[in-house]
């Protein structure tokens, strides 16, 4: 005796609410497997020297620089930090700069801390991490009229000449309405003419602009940043693991303040 038409039908939903129940049954396990944090390998297999073995050149202050005393700088107190928080003892291996990379290639170091720009060219060689720190030109004045470039046409701009400053500068004449230029030899002079008004504001690095607002706690100037230039931490490509295991310390030392305290430190 044939089926009704009404019983193939119910048969038909029951089958098809059965296969949507499994079907959000297995998306939601999946979903719950995926957001159980499991423990990663262990160390001894992600480092197998037993150590952080991090690249840098200490000639650059205030990330690193060399003394009798050993190595000092925003860079040195990253790497141990970042040690410390994966849980191994660190290893500084310093070095010229344009051994860098080589190193990494050569297995010399795990990881580069110096200093370092994001250098699209490379990313077939590397990985990077999450960028650390944006060395950037900032804009720096005590006129609370002046807070971005549009807003410099009719007053006096110092920067240093020949420096990405002055290369800013020009393009921003061309943009907006003129405004007067004050180059000066270097950024530190440049900001000199901002602070004793010789200049309404002054374009320089953000590196130079923080230095000096430490040694003139006393000139109520703000600073707002104009471009971006990015350093961040390089990984050999081939060794993901290793990358995951830095990125993830060093994203726990931006969310509970240890990066911007580091900063502050030295900057």
């Amino acid at each position: 005796m044939a089926a009704s038409p009404w019983r193939v039908t119910v048969i038909a939903l029951a089958a098809a609410l059965t296969a949507w129940v499994w079907i959000l049954a297995g998306a939601l396990f999946a979903l719950r497997w995926n957001a159980i944090e499991r423990p990663g390998p262990p160390i001894k297999e992600v480092f197998p020297y037993g150590e952080l073995r991090i690249g840098i050149d200490a000639s650059y202050p205030p990330f690193a620089v060399a003394t009798s005393d050993g190595l000092f700088g925003l860079d040195v107190d990253l790497g141990a930090a970042l040690a410390e928080r994966i849980g191994i003892p660190v290893r500084f291996v310093n070095m010229g700069f344009d051994g860098l990379y080589d190193s990494l290639r050569a297995d010399q170091v795990d990881i580069v801390i110096s200093a370092l720009r994001v250098d699209p060219a490379r990313l077939g060689d590397v990985h990077y991490t999450t960028s650390y720190f944006n060395a950037g030109l900032v804009l720096v004045s005590d006129n609370a009229l002046i807070e971005t470039m549009p807003d410099m046409s009719g007053y006096a701009l110092a920067y240093e000449f020949g420096s990405d400053a002055d290369i800013q500068a020009k393009r921003w004449l061309r943009r907006i309405q003129p405004f007067a230029t004050r180059p000066y030899e270097t950024p530190g002079i440049a900001l000199d003419a901002a602070r004793v008004g010789e200049a309404d504001a002054a374009l320089t690095d953000i590196v130079s602009a923080r230095l000096y607002l430490r040694q003139h706690p006393d000139w109520g100037a703000h600073y707002t940043p104009i471009t971006d230039e990015w350093y961040a931490i390089a990984s050999r490509i081939d060794k993901w693991i290793l990358w995951e295991t830095v990125e993830r310390a060093l994203q726990m030392l931006i969310q509970d303040g240890t990066l911007e305290t580091i900063i502050d430190r030295w900057l």
